[in-house]
């Protein structure tokens, strides 16, 4: 079974509440609800990759001492394996705006549930409800 690494983010606002995108039609588990993120790049380290998803999702310049990492989720998909670290992030330059398709989401920390998401995600959640209480 091959190994996916991918890298999310949780970037949390001045009023703590999180941020999460909508997968677009047309895209594997469209419709379900996400951290930003997404795949590394040959040579690409975490952070880096998640600089450069954010510049390109979202339209935001994250620094990488400002990524500070939370937890991971380990997760068994039919065809794959799934490992993503997420990561915390409470200072970036920009205005995140939906730059691929998704539909942007900030949410309180405990209405993210309220959201359906990807199976990899959910055991995620519970870590960063605890922090953000």
């Amino acid at each position: 079974m091959n190994l996916l690494l991918v890298v999310a983010v949780a970037l949390i606002d001045a009023d703590n509440r999180v941020l999460i995108a909508q997968r677009p039609p047309g895209k594997t588990l469209a419709g379900l609800w996400e951290f930003p993120g997404g795949k590394l790049d040959a040579g690409e380290r975490p952070e880096q990759a998640l600089i450069r998803e954010l510049d390109e999702e979202l339209g935001i310049t994250v620094k990488e001492p400002c990524l500070a990492p939370l937890t991971f989720a380990s997760h068994a998909y039919e065809d794959f394996h799934l490992l993503m670290p997420l990561y915390i992030c409470r200072r970036w330059e920009g205005v995140a705006t939906a730059r691929e398709g998704q539909t942007l989401a900030w949410v309180r920390p405990n209405k993210l549930r309220d959201y359906p998401m990807p199976p990899a995600d959910i055991p995620l959640l519970s870590h960063l409800i605890d922090l953000l209480q």
